[in-house]
């Protein structure tokens, strides 16, 4: 889903608990060794947040969080933020081209420019595919 998380809203703070669980803690987050990305440069995007993006001329950027249950991709665009939640379940990520990744969620999908040398931007990605894994995979005795 996509939000406007400008404002300090309870019903969108919840609908994204909600979707991708609460934030991790600070031990948590240190021992995983960040949970957020570095700058993402934004190659291409879905029909919906490139209207978004094009109304402003400012660089197509974005950056990508971590949670329990799933990634939020934020960006701005006219002194907005939005953000789009994306479950693990819903998560598809690709690495196509050698200098890009393919991050997609139902209709939406942004393509994130990640070259040779952005190590920091291919071991996040990284990160998260593990994360996904482990999120997603039953526990012991499951299935």
């Amino acid at each position: 889903m996509l939000l406007n998380v400008s404002y300090n809203n309870p019903d969108v703070r919840k609908k994204i608990d909600e979707a991708v669980g609460r934030p991790f803690t600070l031990m948590e987050r240190i021992k995983m060794g960040g949970i957020g990305s570095p700058k993402l440069f934004i190659n291409t995007c879905s029909v919906e947040i490139n209207n978004l993006l094009i109304l402003d001329n400012n660089l197509n950027i974005c950056n990508i969080e971590m949670r329990p249950l799933g990634i939020i991709v934020g960006f701005r665009s006219l002194l907005e933020s939005y953000a789009l939640i994306i479950p693990y379940y819903k998560l598809s990520l690709y690495k196509g081209k050698a200098d890009e990744y393919s991050i997609y969620r139902d209709k939406y999908y942004f393509k994130i420019r990640a070259r040779k040398q952005d190590m920091a931007a291919h071991g996040f990605f990284k990160k998260v595919l593990e994360h996904k894994a482990d999120a997603i995979s039953p526990g012991p005795g499951g299935m």
